[in-house]
């Protein structure tokens, strides 16, 4: 269909290899289009942030963005300083896995994308989240998806949702990629060790 959205895969820290669902997404899924933010191993803020523009630039339709880990704080940069021109293209946004950029030990590499951005973002969005993501705590999850207005989804224990996770091509984020390009909210399960009020679905590691 003519208004069905680009898929733009927004890799993290070292980009995203063979065994990663994001490369298995972009090899397998017809609108998938990996963004190239540059200098994986040594990231910067504003270069990330002027790459992830000039990609939503680029495409003439609407958008849906995909973005694991640290690519999810480049999300959150840019929807701070994008044109509004540009942010009318996002239809929405899975983000998965964000880093605890603020933390006291959080790597070097990830300390130029702190603060996190705390407002809510522009555009409808999931924050999926692990339990025992070595990155950041669950706690720290939800507390980024409400400040990011964003629905939480609890998968359960996955690690940082990479290739360590021996996730393939991750069916259960293809189903919530699926529902977000079709308009369709998650349909939500309430995971039972969950202790906050979020709507929840139920289902190892590197930045």
């Amino acid at each position: 269909m003519a208004d069905e959205p680009v898929e733009l895969i927004i890799p993290g820290l070292f980009d995203s290899g063979p065994d990663h669902w994001q490369s298995h997404w972009v090899a397998t899924r017809p609108r998938a289009v990996r963004v190239e933010l540059g200098r994986w191993h040594e990231p910067s803020r504003d270069l990330w942030v002027a790459h992830l523009d000039r990609a939503v630039g680029r495409q003439r339709g609407p958008v849906v963005l995909v973005a694991h880990s640290l690519g999810c704080l480049a999300v959150a940069w840019w929807a701070r300083e994008a044109s509004a021109a540009r942010l009318s293209k996002v239809r929405a946004a899975l983000l998965v896995a964000p880093p605890d950029v603020d933390r006291a030990d959080a790597h070097t590499l990830l300390q130029p994308f702190a603060p996190a951005p705390a407002g809510p973002l522009p555009f409808r969005s999931l924050l999926v989240a692990s339990r025992n993501d070595r990155y950041v705590a669950f706690t720290r999850l939800a507390g980024l998806a409400d400040a990011w207005g964003a629905e939480l989804i609890d998968v359960g224990r996955l690690g940082h949702i990479n290739a360590e996770s021996d996730l393939g091509d991750w069916p259960q984020g293809r189903a919530l990629l699926d529902r977000l390009v079709s308009g369709h909210s998650a349909a939500p399960i309430v995971h039972p060790a969950a202790p906050h009020p979020h709507r929840t679905t139920k289902g190892r590691d590197r930045p």
